[in-house]
């Protein structure tokens, strides 16, 4: 993982980089930082390239990579299928000397199309005279762009600096790579962007990109379909949109007056379908590409008892549970997995105030309920603590780090002033803030662990951080899904599917890299892994949820069959909880807030 940066310039008196923005890029790119201006004359134009390496495979490669025909990559990526790695070998040097042998458009695509796995890179090709940039297919990771008209330049960064122009920041669309030609840029002073998009079955390419780009690209340039017709080919499967041959159930059973008791017989009287297997043993390999895909060094010093190489962020709820229960098949015994979990300080109830208050001729009573209340005792806190105990059972010998990250409203401001807020731009809403300021302090990993009754303070030294984004959206795990099922039936869910990958890269994965990121450690999806999203793909919607059945069974049914399958208890039938409220994080602020506004503490900070 990497923080890139790119600058280009018809003239080098603009290639002054902002020290803000070189700041926030080292933050995600500890291990090394290097920059490297590449000049044409004829015709005659100045990129500055600037890249800080955050060492996660094979060996150490210093990046920008210039090769011996003048070509230069930055590249913020990882190779986890597509073509062959050994554990030596960094994917960064791979994919620079794949693009190295490339002559035409159409053999750079080929190299890109083959690529499993996030990324996002800028490359310049010297013999064309050309940049191409972009971001994979989900857009995992995060790459904006700005264009500034009255200097001619264009710039290109995994995250935004602070200053008074940010608002002209955007997020390249992740809907295929984009191709400047320089001798045009260098002749006109105008920019104009050709894309090669990524092919959707069944979907005109075309009117698909052209409004997503006409809403995205940068003031003052343009964009073009590429006149050659090329594309990069996506071997996902595509989505099942088949329906019921009878009529649309969508008469949902009354849950309100069943117990957990009860959702777990329901769940437990379900007939297991044959998708339980392959869906744990094309998950759990996604799982250990993404635990194992770690550096390569020599003479490798073994970590501590403490030390984990890997972190989960944990709400002890069925996604990060089955995250947590594959990733212990594929790590080493002796070493440790932490468990982030997160929670924002509670309000001391009212009525607990009351009570202290009337019960002068009660201290003792009233000294009891005061110190029965944990200001940090969230709905996700209390989950945790039993997913743990879970875990715990299912594997003993395992060092389970449980990591209590508790934050106050005083922290929560501090650190959305100084870091957060430029981390989530250009992202605005309300939303962006809750998830945003949520994931930054679970990444970061500070908090306590308690052992034998007694806290001690923790930070987790994991690099990898798995994250469980990717299951609500293909297994109909949100609210929204069944309120879209019971107006619209299995036709209406399967659309909402669709829509749900179809913006997940603008609505959540460039700012999840960029938060997570900005603590020099890797964000990484296995429910996202391209042959996970294939065979979910490839399932008809009733065979993934069933939403005539209660909250805690019925959404992301076969997950939950695959996680009793895995030997997971009460977690199978916990109801989808969203960060915001588990962690408690949307308690601190305004409760008349939409989801959807415009957060005025992101646009005023």
């Amino acid at each position: 993982m990497c923080g890139i940066f790119c600058l280009l310039s018809v003239s080098s008196a603009h290639l002054d980089r902002n020290q803000t923005l070189y700041e926030h890029l080292k933050r995600r790119g500890p291990s090394w930082s290097q920059e490297l201006t590449v000049a044409g004359t004829s015709p005659c134009y100045q990129c500055l390239f600037s890249a800080h390496v955050l060492h996660m495979r094979g060996l150490l490669t210093p990046q920008p990579v210039r090769d011996d025909s003048g070509n230069v990559l930055v590249w913020n990526g990882e190779v986890f299928g597509g073509f062959p790695l050994t554990a030596e070998e960094n994917d960064t040097a791979v994919v620079s000397q794949r693009l190295s042998s490339c002559s035409s458009p159409s053999q750079i695509l080929t190299v890109l199309s083959a690529i499993q796995g996030p990324w996002g890179f800028v490359y310049y090709q010297k013999a064309g005279d050309c940049l191409w940039f972009g971001r994979d297919f989900f857009g995992r990771r995060s790459l904006l762009w700005k264009f500034d008209a009255e200097v001619g330049a264009l710039t290109l960064t995994s995250v935004a600096a602070s200053g008074p122009d940010q608002s002209t920041w955007q997020e390249v669309p992740a809907v295929g790579v984009y191709r400047t030609d320089l001798k045009a840029f260098s002749e006109s002073g105008s920019l104009s962007f050709e894309l090669y998009p990524w092919a959707h079955a069944g979907k005109d390419v075309s009117s698909l990109c052209n409004e997503t780009i006409l809403e995205c690209v940068p003031r003052g340039t343009t964009a073009v379909m590429n006149q050659s017709g090329l594309v990069l080919t996506s071997h996902l499967c595509p989505l099942n949109v088949s329906t019921p041959e009878s009529l649309n159930n969508t008469e949902s059973h009354s849950n309100s007056h069943l117990s957990v008791e009860d959702l777990e017989e329901l769940l437990l009287n379900q007939e297991e379908p044959d998708q339980v297997n392959p869906l744990i043993v094309v998950l759990s390999e996604a799982v250990r590409r993404r635990v194992q895909s770690l550096p390569f060094i020599r003479d490798h010093s073994p970590l501590t008892n403490d030390q984990a190489s890997v972190a989960i962020l944990f709400s002890g709820g069925i996604d990060s549970m089955i995250l947590a229960a594959l990733a212990d098949r594929h790590i080493p015994a002796p070493q440790p997995i932490d468990l982030l979990n997160v929670a924002f300080k509670l309000q001391e109830p009212k009525k607990l105030n009351q009570s202290a208050k009337k019960s002068k001729n009660k201290p003792t009573e009233s000294k009891t309920h005061l110190r029965t209340f944990d200001p940090f005792d969230v709905p996700d806190r209390i989950t945790g603590r039993a997913g743990l105990k879970e875990l715990q059972d299912l594997n003993p010998d395992r060092r389970w780090n449980f990591v209590e990250i508790n934050v106050t409203q005083e922290e929560l401001q501090k650190m959305r002033l100084q870091r957060i807020c430029h981390l989530v731009h250009p992202l605005d809403t309300v939303l962006d803030d809750s998830i945003g300021c949520a994931v930054w302090f679970a990444a970061r990993g500070t908090g306590v662990i308690v052992e034998d009754g007694d806290q001690r303070p923790f930070t987790s030294t994991a690099k990898v951080v798995l994250t469980g984004i990717g299951a609500d959206e293909q297994l109909a795990g949100y609210s929204r899904h069944r309120v879209r099922f019971k107006t619209s039936g299995h036709e209406g869910l399967i659309q909402e599917l669709a829509m749900e990958l179809g913006r997940i890269s603008s609505r959540n994965l460039g700012r999840d890299d960029r938060v997570i990121g900005d603590h020099g450690k890797e964000a990484r999806f296995p429910f996202l892994d391209e042959d996970v999203v294939s065979f979910l793909n490839s399932l008809p919607v009733w065979e993934k949820a069933d939403l005539s059945l209660p909250r805690g069974v019925g959404e992301k049914l076969l997950l939950r069959l695959a996680a009793r399958k895995l030997g997971l208890g009460r977690s199978a039938v916990l109801p989808k909880r969203a960060m915001q409220f588990g962690s408690r994080i949307a308690k601190m602020e305004d409760n008349r807030e939409k989801a959807s506004d415009k957060c005025t503490r992101l646009v005023t900070a």
